[in-house]
């Protein structure tokens, strides 16, 4: 039999590995995490082109937050809010697309993140011409976002689609 002699002022050599041990597995999973990240496409615009293509029906700009984002921060003018968690979010992408996978569609969220998520998955589904806005409605490391552009919203509609 083993006695611990230290009183409980130090772990155990058991208690030393199997932290490490735990540890080393937390890493492994946040590496996996960060390489399945998607990559940035290369397409990409910045808010203010984003309104302008929008307007001008060269883009169909899609805003891909949740429903009480929306009622937050309203929706960016000339975008169609489509949650991008419904489970017929590509058949109503597809039906605003005129089912026409080429149209350029713009994809705008919060802060970049799940568009860019969004436009890769996109991409690999048919989709060949999906453009990220990263720098979102609030901002990001891609620059101002479109409320601190000072770019128009209007009021979260009750339903669209």
């Amino acid at each position: 039999m083993t006695t611990n002699e230290n009183n409980g002022t130090r772990p155990d050599r058991r208690t030393v590995v199997f932290l490490g041990f735990a540890m080393a597995l937390a890493g492994v999973f946040a590496y996996r995490e960060f390489r399945n990240t998607p990559a940035p496409t290369g397409d990409a615009l910045g808010v203010t082109q984003a309104h302008e293509m929008a307007q001008e029906g060269h883009l169909l700009l899609i805003d891909i937050r949740r429903p009480e984002e929306w009622r937050d921060t309203g929706v960016p003018e000339g975008a169609h809010p489509i949650d991008m968690r419904r489970d017929d979010f590509v058949p109503a992408l597809l039906r605003l697309a005129g089912a026409d996978p080429t149209r350029p569609i713009g994809l705008i969220c919060a802060r970049g993140v799940r568009s860019a998520r969004l436009a890769s998955e996109l991409t690999q589904a048919g989709f060949t011409n999906v453009i990220d806005v990263p720098a979102g409605l609030l901002g990001s490391s891609a620059g101002a976002g479109w409320l601190a552009a000072g770019l128009p919203v209007r009021r979260h509609p009750e339903t669209e689609n």
